[in-house]
Order: structure tokens, then sequence, then C-alpha cells
């Protein structure tokens, strides 16, 4: 059976601090940076659906759509040019995560994120003033360079900057960012597809640019986490920041256990090379099924192609952009339940009870969809109140995966790695993320038209997988401060034998004056 038990440190470390007004503010405006993740998420999928975006740049697949009223309903919006669209903006995100890791390393977390910010306007303008097919892939390539700096750079900027008893809420605030940026994108669309003339979809597009500014302006203004002047010899700044995000004046313990951490790392030469080492395999196999688990759940389908999906199982276009609105407003409102409930309840309880709800309610569409449509994916007169409880069964599954997959899935792996694999491992942490969601993206339209309704049982087997492996192998990590998260390890009944005995590498925390 897996163990749960926590020894912090001796067993008994604590670092004093509080939540400051500071420290809160400064997390805000750093978890701004999801903004621009979620407002891509949120305004591909609309924008893919409007007939005079469809037209310009997809042709055959607005011609397919209405001309051909014989063919199964599952494969009206299959086109890889359409879905390459969509997906091409992963690829050039997990292209970035090697140069972003070794950014954020050497220059710290701000300027990482500023460059985030800055890739990300680019690509917003040039989607804006697209005229040709390219100029949109151009566009989503820069796009995809952005978020692969802000993804890497600021759930670290948020795990180091707040108290570790606060740690999990402050850090869901990156999720919550990508959730509203996601609803405020599926607004705008409702809005701009009713604009005359048909040319709304370049607000839609350009829009990015309005949260790429605001992370390009908050990293300037944001300070460096105390981890990160500490890894590049600023430890006097070091100690005052330290002492002004804790409150307190009494912050030798951590920063100690700081500088510990800091010299260990220095020590690595090859970061990369170093994440094969033994000690770090629960680092390594947490920071690739994770997020992988995460794209698994089958979330981006949703999220990415709401509009789409709700117009392929019979809604009208301002029905299927509203009823993504819908979605949207559980998303952001679940994941607020996670903020409260990360560090009352604890991780494993969120993922566990959230895989769960997820398990059941993809089954429940699936029966839906499957009795209604059948395979050739044509319902006849769909009643009101049908399709109102697919809806309603995909709200409960976009609310469990708010509060459970969906933030933990960045929360957990930027928290549990030391800082000398830090940079390197959330660099694969990010790099599994953007992978599985290209790869989800570029297949989806294929799959809905071969597998049907049978895709979400296939995305349901996975949910069943990564909660099982949550329940053996992820010990919990809350209340446990990240240079002394090595114990979770030590101290888990699988997990301990490999960090176990391996001393050469241990840091002995709070012996580095």
């Amino acid at each position: 059976m897996p163990a749960v038990g926590i020894v912090i440190g001796d067993g008994n470390r604590e670092y004093p601090g509080k939540l400051t007004l500071y420290v809160t503010m400064t997390c805000i405006v750093a978890a701004m940076g999801g903004l621009i993740f979620g407002y891509d998420i949120g305004i591909s999928g609309g924008v893919t659906t409007m007939e005079s975006f469809q037209k310009e740049f997809f042709p055959s697949v607005y011609e397919k759509q209405k001309n051909d009223h014989e063919s199964n309903k599952y494969c009206k919006f299959d086109s890889i040019p359409l879905t390459l669209f969509t997906s091409s903006l992963y690829l050039a995100a997990l292209c970035s995560c090697v140069v972003a890791s070794y950014v954020t390393r050497a220059f710290g977390r701000k300027l990482s994120m500023l460059l985030g910010g800055v890739l990300f306007c680019a690509g917003a303008l040039l989607n804006g003033f697209a005229t040709a097919v390219w100029m949109l892939i151009v566009g989503r390539l820069l796009l995809g360079f952005g978020i692969g700096f802000t993804n890497q750079s600021v759930p670290l900027y948020l795990s180091e900057m707040a108290p570790y008893k606060y740690r999990g809420a402050l850090n869901i605030g990156f999720q919550l960012s990508i959730t509203i940026g996601i609803l405020v994108a599926s607004v705008l669309n409702f809005f701009f597809s009713k604009i005359p003339g048909g040319w709304g979809w370049r607000l839609s597009l350009g829009g990015a640019v309005v949260p790429a500014l605001i992370i390009t302006v908050g990293s300037l203004i944001l300070p460096d986490t105390p981890n990160s002047m500490i890894e590049r010899g600023r430890f006097k700044q070091a100690e005052t920041k330290l002492r002004k995000i804790r409150g307190v004046d009494n912050v030798e313990d951590e920063m100690d256990d700081l500088i510990a951490a800091s010299e260990a790392s220095k020590l690595v030469e090859h970061p990369w090379r170093n994440l094969l080492q033994r000690k770090y395999r629960p680092h390594l196999t947490m920071a690739i099924l994770i997020p992988s688990f995460q794209q698994l759940t089958g979330i981006n389908v949703i999220m990415f192609y709401a509009p789409v999906l709700f117009q392929t199982i019979g809604f009208g276009n301002d029905a299927a952009l509203m009823s993504a609105v819908v979605t949207g407003l559980v998303n952001v409102g679940a994941t607020v339940v996670s903020i409260y409930g990360v560090d009352k309840w604890g991780r494993r309880f969120l993922f566990i009870e959230g895989g769960l709800q997820m398990l059941i309610s993809q089954v429940a569409v699936a029966a839906a969809i499957g009795a209604k449509f059948g395979v050739d994916g044509n319902p006849g007169v769909l009643p009101k109140w049908y399709a109102i409880v697919v809806v309603l069964f995909i709200c409960i599954y976009v609310a469990a995966f708010a509060w459970s997959w969906g933030p933990l899935g960045w929360l957990v792996p930027s928290e549990i790695f030391p800082l000398e694999i830090r940079s390197a491992a959330q660099s694969v942490t990010v790099s599994m993320n953007m992978i599985f969601t290209f790869i989800i993206a570029q297949v989806f339209l294929m799959m809905l038209c071969h597998m049907k309704f049978g895709l979400f049982i296939f995305f349901a087997f996975f949910v069943a997988v990564m909660s099982v492996f949550i329940y053996v192998f992820l010990p919990e990590t809350r209340g446990v401060p990240i240079e002394e998260m090595n114990q979770v390890w030590r101290s888990h009944w699988y997990w301990s034998r490999f960090v176990d005995g391996d001393e050469n590498g241990r840091v002995e925390m709070g012996k580095v004056h």
C-alpha cells in the first residue's frame, strides 16, 4: 500500500513566515502568465467554426460543412490543415523548452517571462493581420515559443515565491489565469462572430495581444525570486528579498537551505544528464507521466474544440459557442474550489476524486452520444433536453478536471524538483505536456471521425489508469518546504529504494553558512 506520511527535514523543520500582501500581489501578477495559454486554448476552437475564417483559409472545410449533408456527422470537421493550425503552436512550445530552461536558470525567471510575453505579442499581431495560411502558421509558431517560455518560468516562480504552507493555493493562480483566459476567449468569440462583414476572427486572434502585454509589463515590475538570486551569487539581495516576502526577520534557516541547495546545484555540470541518475528516478517519472496523463484526460479536446464538438453533436453555431462559454464558466468556478482545497485537503485527494468524477462523466457522455447519434452521427431531431444533458455531463467533467488534474498537473511537478535539476526537470514537464497536447490536437478530429462516441471511452480508460497511478505512486506533498521535499521520497514505500543509500548526492540542509 502507498505511504502517505511526511517527514519534514529532520522531522520538525518549519520555516517562519506569513502570507504577506506583497507576496500575494506578486504571485497574482506572475500567475497572469497563464492568461496567454488560456486565451489561445479558448480562441482557437471558436475561430475555426467561424464561416468567414473557414472561407478565407480553409475553403474545403467550409464547402464540406455546407454542401455535404449525407456523410457522417462525426467527420465534418476532419481536416489535417485545420488541425495543424491549432496544433502547430504546441510543437513550437515544445521546441522552445530547452532554450527556456537555459534562460530560466542562467538569467532568472523574470527574463523568461518577458521573452514569452514579447514572442506571444508578435504572434498575435501576425495572426490578426494574416492574409495567407503561412502567416497563420508562423504566427502560431511565435505564440508557441511564447507559451514555452512562460509555462517554463511561471510555475517555478510561483512555487519559489510562495510560503510553503500556501504554495498550493498561490501556484494554482496560474491555472486560474488559464481558465479565465479560456472563458474570456469564449465570450469574445461569441460576440465577434456576429460582427457584420465576417472580420470578427481578426479581433479574436489579434486580441491575444492584451494578455501578452499584461505578462510583458508584469515581468518588468516583478522581483526576482530569492532562489534565482542565490543561483546567480546575489546572496545579500536574496536575504533582503526573502525577509520582505516572508514578512519576518528570522529567515536564517530557509536562507541556509536555499544556499545549500544552490551550492549542490553548482556541482551539477549537466543538469539534463543528471536527471537520469537513479536518485532522481521519482522526479523524472512524475515530470514525464503527470503532464502526459493531464492531456490524456481529454480536456484539451473539450477546450480546444468545444464549439466544434457541440456543433458536431447537433448544436447550431451560436449554441455551440454559448456552450463553450458555459463550460468556461464552470472551469473558472471549479478552479477556485481547488485554490481553497489544495492546501486543506491535499494533492492526492483532489487527484483521485477528480479522476473518479471525470471517469463517470466521460462514460455517461459516451453513452448519451452513442444512444442518440449511433455510428453515423445523425441524431435526427435532437431534443433540447437531450442536448442539455450532454452539456451537463461535460460540465461535470470540466469541473472535475479544473479542481484536480488541471492545476495539480502544473503544481506538483513544479514543487518536487531539487534546485540543481529544477529548470531542466520543468522543461521535461512542459515538453511532455506540449508533446501530448500537439498529438491530441492534431489527431482529435480524425479520432472523432473514426472512433465516434468511443473517443470518450478512450480517454476514460486513461483517466482510470492515471487515478490508480496517483493512488499507488504519488506521495502527499502538502505543507512540505520545497528544499525539504527529498524526505517525502525517502519515506515512500516504493521510491525510497531509489533515493535511499545515495548519500553522495545528499545535501545536508541547514549547515551552510
